[in-house]
């Protein structure tokens, strides 16, 4: 048995770690931990000092190894480890090597419980993201996107790093930083913008950051932890937003689209030519990062109003294409609903930059080529459909007709590692 103690944000040790220390034979654990825990331990227990996980496991696997060999042997496994050791935590790399069977896990009290607890918050529908050695783009995406938000953060990857690239996409976000938490003495709780955030130097003691929506923050009580599950339907009527003169992705356009693009928690998707931003909108309801990239100023206006009815977090860009998207952040997966002239130079741009898909809209045949090769220099594997549907439509008597809709080609391309292999967040 390997016994896992979480020792929360407060003492170094929790209470009922005595008895497992006196009687350990291997403890592995943070040097302050290991100096915190030295007069429970026996003389002849060995010492681990967590860093890389790699020779720690191969460690604690040679020492069972010779434990269940040796008869009679005495001195159990102890580990001692930050917060919740099953939140973000340790415990699955054990678990992963030993087996759940093998683990006696006493949690403590995570750092993002605490956060929350400080600022007076319940956190059930909060959106918890680790950016500790790993890419902070997927922070910053889901800080976008989601009204509450935790971020775990790491070297490279703190306050103000996650707050200088909110303060150059998001609006409306307050960042509340948590330091030294359960340290009487040092213990900090500050309320910032993201811009201040930037500008400072927050040390090493940071424990989480908290990205706030406050006009969302307190959202009703419901029966499912974490981010809505994603929308109950999708491929939304027209009528369910406003648009000029039909000028609108028709559903059955944005079904294979959306199935396409796969927008999804942690992604950022480019909507290009969104017009009304339909498209947009039903990207943002699967909890996706989403700019809209749209060049007439009624049409910004109309992807607001679109992203507002909806409850949904949309950053409308004024500005044309292809010559806007510089300035933008690299999306995972792009659609494209206009270009005109300029659709061979905006995919190209877009296949560029994208990490896993271009979808291309087009009514005029005579551009496929053009958009189709576009993808295919990028290196992306093709394909595409014509899309021509009949809708029912009643007539007087009670009877029906059909009514044919435009008919529309939607190209996609993929990259082929994303295709193969995923791509993980």
């Amino acid at each position: 048995m390997i016994t896992v103690f979480g020792t929360g944000t407060g003492a170094p040790l929790p209470p009922d770690a005595g008895a497992a220390l006196a009687d350990a034979g291997l403890v592995a654990g943070a040097r302050r931990h290991l100096d915190a825990a030295a007069d429970s331990l026996p003389d002849q227990a060995q010492r681990i000092v967590l860093g890389p996980l790699a020779p720690a496991l191969e460690a604690i696997e040679q020492y069972v190894k010779e434990f269940h060999d040796a008869p009679g042997a005495t001195g159990r496994v102890v580990v001692l480890a930050s917060g919740d050791p099953g939140f973000f935590g340790i415990v699955r790399a054990l678990a992963e090597r030993f087996g759940p069977a093998a683990l006696d896990v006493r949690p403590g009290v995570s750092s993002v419980a605490a956060a929350f607890a400080r600022y007076g918050l319940p956190w059930d529908d909060a959106v918890v993201v680790s950016a500790h050695g790993r890419d902070l783009r997927t922070a910053v995406n889901v800080c976008r996107a989601h009204p509450k938000v935790a971020v775990l953060t790491g070297p490279g990857a703190g306050p103000a790093e996650l707050g200088g690239a909110l303060a150059r996409c998001s609006r409306g976000r307050t960042l509340v930083v948590a330091s030294a938490l359960g340290d009487p003495a040092h213990e900090r709780i500050e309320r910032v913008r993201p811009a201040e955030a930037a500008a400072r130097d927050w040390g090493p003691a940071v424990n989480v950051v908290l990205c706030l929506d406050e006009s969302r923050a307190l959202a009703p009580m419901r029966s499912v932890a974490g981010p809505w599950p994603g929308p109950a339907r999708w491929a939304l009527d027209e009528t369910e937003f406003e648009h000029r003169d039909s000028m609108i992705s028709k559903f059955e356009v944005r079904a294979l689209a959306l199935a396409r693009l796969g927008p999804r928690v942690g992604d950022l998707v480019w909507d290009v030519g969104a017009g009304s931003g339909s498209v947009a909108v039903e990207c943002a309801r699967f909890g996706a990062a989403v700019i809209a990239v749209e060049k007439t100023a009624d049409g910004i206006a109309r992807i607001e109003a679109n992203a507002a009815a909806h409850g949904v977090d949309v950053q409308a860009v004024h500005g044309a294409a292809p010559t806007v998207l510089s300035d933008l952040p690299d999306p995972d997966t792009v659609f494209v609903g206009g270009g005109g002239r300029e659709l061979p130079a905006i995919v190209t741009a877009c296949a560029r930059r994208a990490r896993r898909a271009v979808v291309v809209a087009m009514a005029a045949l005579d551009r496929v080529p053009a958009a189709r090769a576009a993808l295919a220099g990028a290196g992306f594997v093709c394909d595409g459909v014509l899309l021509s549907s009949s809708r029912l439509v009643p007539l007087p008597g009670d009877v029906t007709r059909l009514a044919a809709t435009n008919p529309v080609f939607l190209l996609w391309g993929a990259r082929p590692a994303a295709r193969a292999e995923g791509v993980s967040q």
